[in-house]
């Protein structure tokens, strides 16, 4: 049942939704694709529906999530390729995974109220509702489960740590999870870790991380000829290159200063920065912090310049420091890599995906705040990856593997090795998907 208090909060918050949407920053985005996802599904249910086919409504926050997803969702289709498929998130850092997924409908998730959620259920009518990872909204649970729809959630994971596991949390949240039919937990850990958020012991089974196996497709069916890495794998030239993921302000105020030491030492590399937000106010402050660490004379450019060069055929020009200015791309761009520094690990919300360089081989370093992620942590315990608490920290790491070939290349493998390890997961989650569609009282 749903807590009333949280549907009172709904009922104040919602009427603010269109003054909320009105800026154009990510929330703003977020509240306007969600403040028309109800009637958006509602629209395709109408003109695409077929009541005579399987429904199978798939749901992920934002890309972390989408990939996990994304790994059920391409099996489920595979195997059941009569089936219909909608997939939701509530990130528009998911926009451009969600439009390339195998979906008959891909968008936002409506508002988690009893109007809204209603609605798209009764429209969609799914004979299965399915969220990854944590992100499980609980009037949207509800009311699949009073409509007799099974719930499930896979790739679920909810670190020791977790604010989830607070009082408040639990108050908000046990109910919803307590309703769920199947939860398919990453580790035991997590799977224990579930059972004290509400959800019955019977409906938790250890699955694995289905984030493995989609890095593992996606890095294996690369296509290196692609404008956006041929761009920097034509013009690379023999000095390694540091791919530089999902960065904010916090990361480069200490990876920056520590590259540009090994700069004016001597030591050859090269640097593609991609910043978590590229707006323009953000690459322009990254562009003038990279100036100040690395001098005025750096030859720096842009991935779009480069793309341009590589569609035209011409030569790519010389440079030192490729400013990634698109999103979309970097889980490519790790594959130019000689080592990745990814993103988040001195920032607040904590660490970024840390397996797409890992599924390419490439070896991983990050900052001090990696504790929420299984994924660093398997890569630390394996020699794959590496973890800093500040620029000389980061220094040290980036000489060590930027100096010497072999333990860069080990570092490779090893990364490479934990996600092979994590195969089968998705394999494992649509197995047990199919049996609850079959059995839904199970």
């Amino acid at each position: 049942m749903t807590p009333p208090w949280y549907r009172a909060a709904w009922a104040l918050a919602r009427p603010f939704a269109p003054f909320a949407a009105s800026g154009g920053g990510k929330f703003a985005r977020s509240v306007a694709g969600r403040l028309g996802a109800a009637n958006a599904i509602v629209g395709w249910a109408a003109a695409h529906r077929d009541p005579a086919r399987p429904l199978v409504w798939l749901h992920a926050a934002s890309v972390g999530e989408g990939r996990q997803a994304e790994a059920v969702l391409r099996l489920l289709r595979a195997a059941r390729p009569r089936w219909q498929f909608l997939f939701t998130h509530s990130s528009p850092s998911a926009e451009r995974l969600a439009a390339a997924l195998p979906a008959d409908f891909a968008g936002y998730v409506p508002f988690d109220t009893v109007a809204e959620t209603g609605r798209a259920l009764a429209a969609a009518r799914p004979d299965l509702l399915c969220f990854a990872a944590t992100d499980v909204w609980p009037e949207l649970a509800h009311q699949a489960a009073l409509r007799g729809i099974p719930t499930a959630l896979v790739s679920a994971n909810l670190a020791a740590a977790s604010s989830r596991l607070g009082a408040v949390a639990r108050a908000l949240l046990g109910p919803a999870y307590a309703e769920l039919d199947l939860v398919g937990a990453i580790d035991q850990g997590d799977a224990e870790r579930f059972v004290a958020l509400g959800v019955p012991p019977g409906r938790v089974v250890v699955t694995g991380d289905t984030r493995h196996d989609a890095a593992r497709e996606r890095a294996d069916a690369l296509d290196r000829r692609a404008p956006h890495l041929a761009a920097l794998l034509g013009g690379a030239g023999t000095a390694p290159v540091v791919v530089a993921g999902s960065t904010w302000p916090s990361d480069d105020a200490r990876l920056l200063p520590a590259l540009g030491a090994l700069r004016r030492a001597g030591i050859p590399f090269r640097l593609v920065a991609a910043p978590h937000e590229p707006t323009p106010p953000h690459l322009r402050t990254l562009t003038a912090a990279i100036t100040a660490a690395f001098g005025a004379g750096v030859e720096l450019t842009t991935l779009s310049v480069l793309e341009e060069r590589a569609r035209g055929g011409g030569a790519p020009p010389r440079w030192e420091v490729c400013v990634v200015d698109r999103v979309g791309v970097l889980a490519d761009l790790y594959a130019a890599a000689a080592l990745a520094y990814v993103g988040g690990g001195f920032h607040r919300h904590g660490l970024h995906s840390v397996i797409e360089p890992a599924a390419l081989g490439v070896g991983v370093l990050f900052g001090p705040r990696w504790r929420m992620s299984r994924d660093a942590r398997l890569l630390l315990d394996a020699g794959g990856g590496a973890s800093a608490a500040d620029a000389p920290g980061l220094e040290s790491l980036l000489h060590a593997w930027l100096t010497d070939d072999a333990a860069r290349a080990i570092a490779g493998a090893a990364a490479r090795a934990v996600v092979d390890r994590g195969q089968g997961a998705a394999e494992r989650s649509v197995s047990l998907l199919l049996e609850l569609l079959a059995h839904p009282s199970v």
